[in-house]
């Protein structure tokens, strides 16, 4: 959740603090060891058995026969190798049967779709996506500033965001923090059940934030006993991941990571109070948010307390190719701590950066697309000196990313649709994968990052990230062609989940006007 500290700048107007909370090398198979839990297989509940799609579901479905040919496409495989032009992909009962120029043999059954001038890649794996939207109560001009009353709102976006996500490509996704654990597990039983529509769900447990929070909504932790009670509890409830917070401690993080690891789950961290070697050290598996929320050369850093700048401050002064900067990362490759970058949300903070996409204000209400826009405005109209910070500050969050896979890190992808508003599920998982490219990586790196990667850190690998024969048939269709140019992989039309191929616009018209209000 990178929106930690956002309410406040509505109020006081500080500047770069509030913008982590709004929030050139393939990784392969080159992630240095194995995870530092013993992890589950967690297969059978993320990916289980597919159910027919019923009512609810089948006005949003374009393809649905035994036996599939996807005809005279481009192939992006998510391997990282480049694409290949004029394949044939044969889909059989919900897997992907076999892969290969045309001229392949193809079922006489087959249901035959020429895409000729389209692409098809891996459904996206999306590693920070959330089923929630950010609200401010009354936010609007007062005396010159910005203002909106307490409490800061966190709606559960229920029936939106799983349809947005999936009209976009993103077919299996992490919660990476929940504020309404119950609703989620619910949803992902009733998307699983073929009730509704959306993705595959990782469903993370609720923050495990320490005390002084400012989010109404979510429970503090008053000590490591309770941090260790808190993951077993919920746990048992069916949860498959947990996130640490920004006011965690590191007794509260050590004891949270002990009974993770001891139930086979992984827990990653939006940190704060806690820096990046300590929870490495703890033995977190996974950082958010990049090198943005890194707090450990923010000046006054006290331990167990979060910074003024929540680590704008050491990235802004830290040199991507220096000592500093290598040692950090040989120490988190050393760890085998992954890291998730989430470059849309920090996007937004950087005058002029992020672009306005029609299709992705289409979706806003009334209320969150003017919050937006208002906010939007602000941040364009910084002084020169201030933007001039950010836009530093975005450029070595890239740089560090970079490096951190160069040296056999795990990068993973994720939007993080909170912070301004501007970040909307789906169209944030597109925008990642646009600014991976622009980060360094080749579209083809940046859409190995986003599937294979995530799929690989969840043990999901075998199944869905990339497209081979055997795998699940999860795959997303544009039209265009990605690898020469990214922005191409906005054009969805179709996207594939466990071989049922649903219809992208029938998914975004039905919740047009509609994400910010459920």
């Amino acid at each position: 959740m990178g929106f930690a500290l956002h309410a406040a700048n509505v109020k006081s107007g500080k500047a770069m603090r509030h913008l982590t909370t709004i929030a050139a090398v393939c990784v392969l198979s080159v992630f240095a060891g194995t995870s530092n839990a013993a992890p589950r297989d967690l297969a059978p509940i993320v990916l289980p058995t597919p159910a027919a799609p019923g009512t609810v579901v089948q006005p949003f479905v374009r393809v649905d026969a035994p036996v599939v040919a996807l005809m005279h496409v481009r192939v992006i495989d998510g391997t990282g190798s480049p694409a290949r032009a004029n394949q044939t992909v044969v889909i059989e009962h919900g897997k992907i049967a076999a892969v290969g120029a045309d001229g392949l043999a193809i079922p006489v059954d087959a249901k035959r779709i020429d895409l000729s001038g389209h692409t098809v890649f891996p459904g996206l794996v999306g590693m920070h996506d959330h089923l929630f939207y950010i609200a401010r109560p009354n936010l609007g001009e007062q005396g010159g500033k910005l203002h909106s009353d307490p409490p800061l709102i966190v709606p559960e976006m229920t029936f939106s965001a799983p349809r947005l996500y999936l009209a976009n490509g993103v077919t299996t996704l992490r919660t990476t923090g929940s504020v309404e654990p119950y609703t989620d597990l619910n949803l992902k039983h009733a998307i699983d059940a073929g009730k509704l529509p959306g993705p595959h769900l990782d469903v993370t447990g609720p923050y495990l934030e320490g005390a002084d929070s400012p989010f109404i909504q979510m429970h503090f932790l008053r000590g490591p006993e309770d941090a260790k009670e808190t993951v077993a509890f919920w746990a048992k409830q069916g949860v498959t991941s947990f996130k640490a917070y920004m006011n965690i401690t590191r007794a509260e993080l050590k004891a949270a990571v002990d009974e993770a690891h001891r139930l086979g789950l992984k827990i990653t961290g939006h940190l704060c109070a806690v820096t990046y070697r300590e929870a490495a050290a703890i033995g977190i598996d996974d950082l958010e948010h990049g090198f943005f929320v890194n707090t450990e050369h923010d000046p006054n850093k006290k331990p167990d307390q979060c910074s003024e700048s929540d680590g704008l401050d050491t990235l802004y002064t830290m040199d991507p190719t220096g000592s500093e900067a290598r040692s950090l990362i040989k120490d988190l490759v050393a760890h085998h701590v992954a890291v998730t970058s989430t470059l849309p949300v920090f996007e937004q903070m950087v005058p002029q950066h992020s672009p306005l996409w029609p299709k992705a204000m289409a979706t806003l209400s009334p209320q969150a697309k003017h919050d937006y826009l208002l906010l939007r405005e602000r941040t364009n109209a910084l002084p020169p000196d201030q933007s001039q910070k950010r836009a530093v500050t975005f450029q070595h969050g890239m740089a560090m990313e970079r490096e951190f896979a160069a040296a056999g890190g795990l990068l993973l992808a994720g939007p993080d649709p909170t912070g301004n508003g501007g970040v909307v599920p789906g169209f944030g998982d597109l925008r990642e994968v646009e600014l991976l490219v622009e980060e360094g990586f080749t579209p083809e790196q940046a859409i190995h990052i986003a599937s294979y990667n995530g799929a690989l850190y969840l043990g999901l690998q075998d199944r869905i990230g990339s497209i081979a024969a055997g795998k699940d048939a999860d795959l997303v269709v544009v039209k265009g062609d990605p690898s020469h140019h990214i922005n191409d992989i906005e054009n969805v039309e179709t996207v594939f989940k466990d071989g049922v191929g649903y219809d992208t616009q029938a998914l975004l018209e039905s919740v047009a006007g509609r994400y910010g209000e459920y």
